[in-house]
């Protein structure tokens, strides 16, 4: 059996976290580390002035952790910078919101390069490489211009863009160019497969066959959807103890007989925040009835606080907040209630299941797992609702949801009244249609399904792979991509 190497951004801890704390791609990946031996490399969160050349080493099992710090520039222009002030925001369809310059584009290269640099030391013939997300798209690239002829996956967490928007990134051919050298290319949905062989067919006019199978620059590829998932009977079992805890019973107490909504997200605005807490101004100004029975309470814990967009969006929904509180609060009661904090999961499994709606309405998601947690931590005697944006990844599988378009704020407020007063057994109807996809498609399945295609995948290495330099220089790729 082949070993596993995964490389992502960030590695989680490499001692054993307890229990409820782990995020999806955590339990997905160990679980498979964990069984066929092998490496989880990338950056630790470190940053130094003059980081090591030779990455940290931690053993736990079977499991190898290798990690690197990166420098003060490193972090500013490959993380804060391209990662998440260009291909962030032009991913999630927030082009005002999109910066993208050659400084920070040479240092996003920069990065990859040393991920391969420091990577393929510890790379043996026959290893199977599995990278992670929008911050390492050039790795494969760079990896077989060093002449590696591994089998090399990619996985895309976040949307793909249409071309239209995919266009208005100034790097967008390099870009599209550097995932065609994987062998395996996985995003969240079907449509998000569908913006990317538009790109293929139209910009780069490249081969597309009716089995997924891409043929563009050179390079053989196949593309597939691979919706992710959540460790289904893990977060019921977390649900269910929790119910007892101290925080869940303290918020139980504190609602009192009064429905409880929630929305768990990172302070992002991607997810749609404020539009949300419209819809909540929406629905106590259309139905007076609901005012003092039910409680909002939205978990928003900060994220990207070096950047400035999430500074404001912080202080914009903090105000938003404020101003449904003192327009309709009464002196014992609070529509919302805001947290900007996190909780581990057992926790946030625990307030899932004591709620009557779960509000999940991003602007823009890949596949957002919060949905699919809210799903399975219900209680099957008395299940709520799950309201979710049609522009989340998981509404293409969560048929049991009440599905909305974020954007009008009305409808939403809507489809919170109809959450609120839906009948039990229509609210058990649509829970136990999720709650058994959910079982049947976790995120075992989700891991297997991915390495099993990586394993078959054609693989045909770029000729003369070997004979390229590694590193053609960062001026040098910015030509490049303007072809």
């Amino acid at each position: 059996m082949s070993r596993l190497v995964v490389v992502s951004n960030r590695v989680a801890p490499a001692k054993q976290p307890r229990e409820g704390n782990q995020g999806g791609l955590a339990v997905a990946v160990l679980a498979a580390l964990r069984e066929t031996g092998g490496i989880w490399f990338g950056w630790n969160g470190k940053i130094k002035r003059n980081p090591e050349s030779k990455p940290e080493l931690v053993e736990a099992g079977r499991v190898t952790y290798r990690t690197i710090a990166l420098s003060r520039a490193d972090y500013e222009q490959y993380y804060l910078g391209y990662s998440n002030r260009a291909l962030w925001p032009l991913f999630h369809y927030r082009l005002d919101l999109s910066e993208s310059t050659h400084r920070d584009f040479e240092g996003y290269l920069r990065v990859n390069r040393q991920f391969v640099t420091r990577l393929l030391p510890m790379l043996r013939d026959d290893d199977l490489v599995w990278v992670h997300d929008f911050h390492l798209i050039p790795m494969a690239e760079y990896l077989r211009n060093a002449g590696s002829q591994h089998r090399i996956g990619f996985f895309l967490h976040i949307p793909w863009p249409a071309v239209q928007v995919l266009l208005a990134l100034p790097h967008h051919r390099q870009i599209v160019r550097a995932m065609c050298s994987y062998d395996v290319v996985g995003f969240q949905t079907e449509s998000d497969r569908q913006a990317f062989f538009d790109y293929i067919r139209e910009e780069v006019k490249g081969e597309v066959g009716a089995d997924g199978v891409v043929r563009a620059f050179g390079r053989t590829l196949v593309a597939r959807a691979f919706p992710i998932s959540i460790d289904t009977e893990n977060v019921t079992n977390l649900a269910q103890a929790a119910v007892k805890a101290r925080p869940t019973q303290m918020l139980k107490q504190s609602v009192g007989d009064r429905n409880l909504v929630i929305g768990v997200d990172r302070l992002d605005y991607s997810k749609g925040l404020i539009h949300r807490l419209e819809a909540v101004e929406h629905l106590l100004e259309s139905y007076p009835e609901h005012r003092r029975h039910f409680v909002m309470l939205q978990i928003a814990p900060p994220t990207r606080s070096d950047v400035p967009e999430y500074q404001e969006l912080q202080h914009e929904f903090e105000a938003m907040a404020g101003h449904i509180n003192g327009r309709f609060a009464e002196a014992d009661w609070a529509p919302t209630r805001y947290l900007n904090k996190g909780f581990n999961r057992r926790t946030l499994c625990g307030f899932f299941r004591i709620s009557r709606v779960g509000l999940v309405t991003p602007l823009r998601d890949g596949m957002n797992l919060v949905a699919k947690e809210y799903v399975a931590a219900q209680d099957p005697n008395d299940p709520g609702v799950l309201v979710l944006s049609r522009f989340a990844g998981a509404a293409q599988e969560m048929a049991g949801a009440l599905v909305v378009n974020p954007y009008d704020i009305e409808s939403v407020g809507e489809a919170l009244q109809e959450a609120l007063a839906m009948p039990l057994e229509a609210r058990k109807k649509r829970w136990r249609a999720d709650y058994e996809y959910l079982l049947e498609n976790d995120i075992s399945a989700w891991r297997e399904d991915f390495l099993s295609t990586l394993a078959r995948a054609p693989f045909r290495p770029a000729p003369g792979a070997r004979r390229r330099a590694m590193d053609p220089g960062p001026n040098r790729a910015v030509e490049q991509s303007a072809q």
